[in-house]
């Protein structure tokens, strides 16, 4: 844990380092996004719903879950496909998932759809141009759901939604490499909607008010406000567990996340005694590493880690994950504003 954060201190300070990078960044970002506003670059449009949800930053907003939730209210009504780039998947090209796939050949939170649901089609392709495409020659779903795309600007999606943390606002960054923002924060104007996600239980009126303010929304762009809510159980493939029962025992989180601060600070409230071994997010787990990990008694790590770490752990009852569920704020309204587009 030293030597983690010992790393983490010389990363900020490399990035600090790099702040006259920043304007440079900036503009160049600016000026790719000004053609494509202006025409200058083509953007691919498409008959069939697209919708895309993204962020500005780098990660850590809770793209996974949204998805999920987008997943869970439209595959009732309609034939759903996903495209992923599939970040650090060993594979190239343009994949379906199937009962062949694994994380290293889709990557870690495309397998985790695939896991979930079955009657979604699953794809993965760093072009999405030429994944959308072959989706629908292939597949002919009724919506495709693009994850982390708000930045390619060669597909333009019929419907954006951006996520900003409720803890790291975007309007609270700045650009890389010294923030954690892709591109200047006037790129939110593409958006649609607005989901301020990991929202604490007991958001006030009032800060929802101060919030809004500071996001400065176009007149045409609603905000919403999301939180995740974890469950009372930890499963596996053999076992499922209250969180009480850990109250006696201690455990090691493992974690290979943008942000696992609110998970460490849900288990803090429920009073239970762990040790935190933190990756960096879409971590691969080297050799050394497993055999660390299988000498712990009992791991608890997220579902999309869980994935990663299940094949090295087939033969042990030893790790678990803890299930989440992504709510948002004013349901009906936000369904209604994505029935209001497929309507279109």
């Amino acid at each position: 844990m030293i030597i983690l954060a010992i790393d983490f201190a010389k990363m900020k300070l490399v990035r600090y380092l790099l702040l006259p990078v920043v304007p440079i960044y900036y503009l160049v970002t600016w000026l790719r996004n000004m053609f494509y506003d202006l025409g200058w670059k083509s953007s691919t449009s498409y008959q069939i719903p697209i919708i895309c949800v993204g962020n500005l930053s780098v990660g850590g907003t809770g793209k996974t879950p949204t998805i999920e939730y987008l997943i869970r209210l439209l595959s009732q009504d309609y034939k759903v496909a996903t495209l992923s780039r599939g970040y650090k998947r060993e594979s190239s090209g343009f994949l379906i998932a199937d009962e062949k796939a694994t994380v290293r050949s889709i990557g870690d939170e495309p397998f985790q759809f695939y896991n979930k649901f079955k009657d979604v089609t699953v794809a993965v392709d760093s072009n999405r141009r030429r994944g959308i495409s072959n989706l629908i020659d292939k597949k002919q779903p009724d919506i495709i759901l693009l994850d982390d795309a708000f930045q390619h600007r060669k597909v333009k999606a019929g419907f954006n939604i951006l996520l900003t943390a409720y803890d790291k606002l975007y309007c609270d960054d700045m650009v890389l490499p010294t923030g954690d923002l892709r591109e200047p924060k006037t790129g939110a104007k593409r958006a649609n909607l607005i989901v301020v996600t990991k929202c604490p239980e007991a958001l006030s009126e009032a800060e929802k008010a101060i919030i809004k303010k500071r996001l400065k929304p176009l007149p045409n762009q609603d905000v919403f406000f999301s939180s995740i809510e974890y469950s009372q159980r930890i499963l596996n493939e053999k076992k499922d567990l209250g969180l009480n029962e850990l109250k006696d025992d201690t455990f090691t989180l493992v974690t290979g996340i943008a942000n696992p601060k609110p998970l460490k600070k849900y288990l803090k409230h429920k009073g239970l005694k762990f040790e935190h071994l933190n990756f960096k997010d879409h971590h691969n787990f080297t050799d050394d590493e497993i055999l660390s990990l299988k000498k712990k008694n009992r791991i608890l790590t997220t579902e999309k880690d869980y994935v990663r770490l299940l094949p090295y752990f087939k033969d042990s009852d030893a790790l678990f994950y803890m299930p989440i569920e992504f709510k948002i704020e004013h349901s009906k309204l936000f369904e209604e504003a994505l029935a209001s587009f497929l309507k279109t």
